[in-house]
C-alpha cells in the first residue's frame, strides 16, 4: 500500500512540476510562442512523456484547476439543499479570498487568469471542464433533463460572477472595494436560483 502511495505521489509530483513549468513559460512569452517541445525541454522530459501525462498542450494550463472538475458535484452532496450548500461554499470562497472565486489580488492568480481567459485554445479547452462539472452535478442531482438544466445554470453562475469579480480586480480596484458587491450579487443569483431550480429536477 505504501508503495502504492509512493508511486501516486510522484505521479501527482510530475504532474505539477510539468504544469508549473509550462505555465511560467506561457507567462512570459505567450501561449503560442511556446512549443511543447520547449517545455519538455525545460522540465527535463521527453516529449513523448510529456504527452503521457499532458495528451493536448491546453491541459498543461488546465491542469491547475483540474482539481475543481468536480467541486460543485461534491458540495452540493453534502446537504438535503444542493443550492443552498452550492451558496455557502462560494460565500465561504469569498471570505477566503479563493482565487476560484475571482476575487484574488495576487499577482499570479491574475496573470493566470489573464492567460486562460485571454487565449482562444483555453478558452475553448476550458469548455469541456465546465460541461464535465456540469455532467457531474447533475449526476448528483438525479440526472435526466431537468438535472441537466439545473447544473448548466448552477455552473454559468459560478463561472459569471468568478469572471466580473476577476475582471474587476484586473482592472485595479481593490478587494475591499469589490468584496460587498460581491456576495450580495452571490446571495442575489443563488437565491433566485434555490427559488426556481429545485423544480426542474424535483
Amino acid at each position: 500500500m505504501s508503495e502504492i502511495g509512493l508511486r501516486e505521489r510522484k505521479k501527482r509530483r510530475m504532474y505539477r512540476t510539468v504544469s508549473d513549468t509550462a505555465i511560467r513559460l506561457f507567462l512570459e512569452r505567450g501561449f503560442d510562442a511556446v512549443s511543447v517541445a520547449e517545455v519538455a525541454a525545460a522540465a527535463e522530459i521527453s516529449k513523448p512523456t510529456l504527452f503521457r501525462y499532458f495528451p493536448v498542450k491546453e491541459d498543461l494550463v488546465l491542469y491547475r484547476i483540474a482539481d475543481h472538475e468536480g467541486e460543485a458535484a461534491r458540495v452540493a452532496a453534502q446537504g438535503p439543499a444542493p443550492v443552498e450548500a452550492l451558496r455557502r461554499h462560494f460565500l465561504d470562497g469569498l471570505r477566503r479570498c479563493d482565487p476560484v472565486t475571482g476575487l484574488n489580488d495576487d499577482p499570479e492568480v491574475l496573470a493566470f487568469h489573464t492567460l486562460l481567459y485571454g487565449t482562444p485554445a483555453l478558452v475553448a479547452r476550458l469548455y469541456g471542464h465546465l460541461e464535465r462539472s456540469e455532467e457531474a452535478l447533475a449526476g448528483v442531482l438525479g440526472g435526466g433533463l431537468g438535472a441537466r438544466l439545473a447544473a448548466g445554470q448552477i455552473i454559468a453562475v459560478r463561472r459569471i460572477l468568478a469572471q466580473e469579480n476577476w475582471r474587476r480586480i484586473a482592472a485595479g480596484e481593490r478587494i475591499e472595494d469589490v468584496r460587498d458587491d460581491a456576495v450580495a450579487a452571490a446571495g442575489r443569483a443563488f437565491g433566485a436560483l434555490a427559488e426556481t431550480l429545485p423544480r426542474l429536477w424535483g
